[in-house]
C-alpha cells in the first residue's frame, strides 16, 4: 500500500506536478465522465428540492462526492454489478437506472423500484455495511461458476467500524473473490468525525491487515479515482483478488435533511472544501485542453435538465403505497406473527376509515 495521495489533477485543474500527462484517462473518457458528473449535481439538487417539496421522504445528498459515484458506475463493464449504499442513487444513475426508479426507496416504497438482477445493481443499503458481505458473496460466486464478473461495493468511512466490513474484507481476500471495495471517506458517520472512528493513518491502511492491496485516492479528482478503480477492476477480472480504495472526499451538505450539520461542524470547515468540487476541478482541465466549451456545457446542461424533468414528472403522483404490502414477500407461508399483525393493521386502518366518514 502506498501512504502518499494519488491524484492526478489539483484543485485548479492542473496536472500533478511529477505526473505524466498521457497516463491519464483518455480526454474522451473524461468528457463523458464530466457530462456525468453534471447530471449527478443536478440529481442531487433535484432529489433535495422534492423532499422540501414533500415528495420524498428523505434524500441522503452526495453533493461534493460525485467524482466517486461518477468514476464506480463508470469503470464497470456490462455483467458486473454494483452494491451501493443510501447515499449512492448518483452512482446508480449514472450506471443506467431510471432516475425515477432510483428514488422510490426514499419515497416511501417497501421495494427499491428497480430490478437488481436486469440491471446488475443491488438493493441501495441503508443499514450500515451489511451490503459488503454480499456483494462478497456474489463475486464468490461467480467465481465459483468461472464467470469474469467483478462487483464494485462501496461504503462510508462509518461502515469500516462495522463487523461486516471486517468479515467482507477478511472472506474476500483468504477467497481472492473479485470484488472492488470503495470507501467514500467524507469525513463524518453522520455526526461522528473520523478522529472518533479509527486511529488509523488512513482507512486504506486497514488493507493491510487483511493482505488487500489498497490505495488513497483524491475523491474530488475524477481522473485519479477513474484510473485507479480502473485498475484495482482489471486486477480482479484477472484473478488477483480484491482491493481497498479509499477515496479523500467530503460531505458538503447534512448527512440527510433531517438532519443538523451545524450542531457538529461549522462553516468554515465546509468552506475549506468548496473550492476542491470535483466539476470545477475537471471543468477547468478539460477547457484549458480545448475540448470544453460553453456551447458543449450547455448541451451537457440541457441532458441535466432532462433527466431532473423526468424526475419531477415521475414523482407528481400522490402515491400508491399499500400499507398491507409490508407483510407480503416475507415469506412464502406467512408466519402466524406475520399474519396476526396484518390483521391488526387491517382492522386500524378498517377503524380509521369508518372514523373518517
Amino acid at each position: 500500500m502506498s501512504d502518499s495521495l494519488s491524484r492526478m489533477l489539483d484543485e485548479h485543474g492542473n496536472v500533478v506536478e511529477g505526473v505524466d500527462p498521457a497516463t491519464l484517462p483518455p480526454l474522451a473518457d473524461l468528457l463523458d465522465g464530466y457530462r456525468a458528473l453534471v447530471v449527478a449535481r443536478r440529481f442531487n439538487d433535484q432529489a433535495s428540492a422534492l423532499v422540501r417539496q414533500g415528495r420524498l421522504a428523505v434524500y441522503p445528498s452526495s453533493h461534493g462526492q460525485e467524482a466517486c459515484q461518477v468514476a464506480a458506475a463508470t469503470v464497470l463493464g456490462e455483467h458486473d454489478w454494483l452494491f451501493p449504499t443510501y447515499r449512492d442513487c448518483a452512482a446508480v444513475v449514472t450506471r443506467g437506472v431510471d432516475p425515477v426508479e432510483v428514488l422510490t426507496l426514499l419515497a416511501g416504497e417497501w421495494h427499491c423500484g428497480y430490478d437488481p438482477v436486469a440491471t446488475r445493481v443491488a438493493p441501495q443499503c441503508t443499514p450500515l455495511a451489511t451490503q459488503l458481505p454480499h456483494a462478497v458473496g456474489v463475486a464468490h460466486a461467480a467465481r465459483l461458476k468461472g464467470e469474469d464478473t467483478v462487483v464494485m461495493a462501496l461504503c462510508g468511512d462509518g461502515a469500516t467500524s462495522e463487523g461486516d466490513f471486517h468479515e467482507a474484507l477478511n472472506f474476500a481476500a483468504v477467497f481472492r473473490a473479485p470484488v472492488v471495495f470503495l470507501v467514500q471517506n467524507n469525513k463524518y458517520a453522520i455526526s461522528v468525525p473520523l478522529a472518533r472512528q479509527s486511529a488509523a493513518p488512513s482507512l486504506a491502511a486497514k488493507g493491510v491487515g487483511y493482505g488487500v492491496p489498497a490505495e488513497l485516492v483524491d475523491g474530488n479528482d475524477l481522473a485519479a479515482l477513474t484510473s485507479v478503480l480502473a485498475a484495482a477492476v482489471e486486477r480482479a477480472r484477472s484473478g488477483g483478488g480484491p482491493t481497498l480504495v479509499e477515496a479523500d472526499t467530503y460531505r458538503i451538505q447534512a448527512h440527510t435533511n433531517a438532519d443538523d450539520a451545524s450542531r457538529y461542524r461549522n462553516d468554515d470547515e465546509v468552506a475549506k472544501w468548496l473550492p476542491r468540487d470535483p466539476l470545477l476541478r475537471l471543468k477547468a482541465y478539460l477547457t484549458a485542453q480545448g475540448v470544453l466549451d460553453a456551447e458543449r456545457e450547455a448541451a451537457f446542461a440541457q441532458v441535466a435538465e432532462e433527466m431532473a424533468a423526468h424526475v419531477r414528472a415521475g414523482s407528481a403522483g400522490e402515491g400508491t403505497a399499500d400499507p398491507s404490502e409490508l407483510f407480503r414477500h416475507v415469506f412464502a407461508e406467512p408466519t402466524p406473527q406475520l399474519r396476526e399483525q396484518s390483521e391488526l393493521l387491517a382492522a386500524e386502518l378498517t377503524a380509521d376509515l369508518e372514523a373518517a366518514r
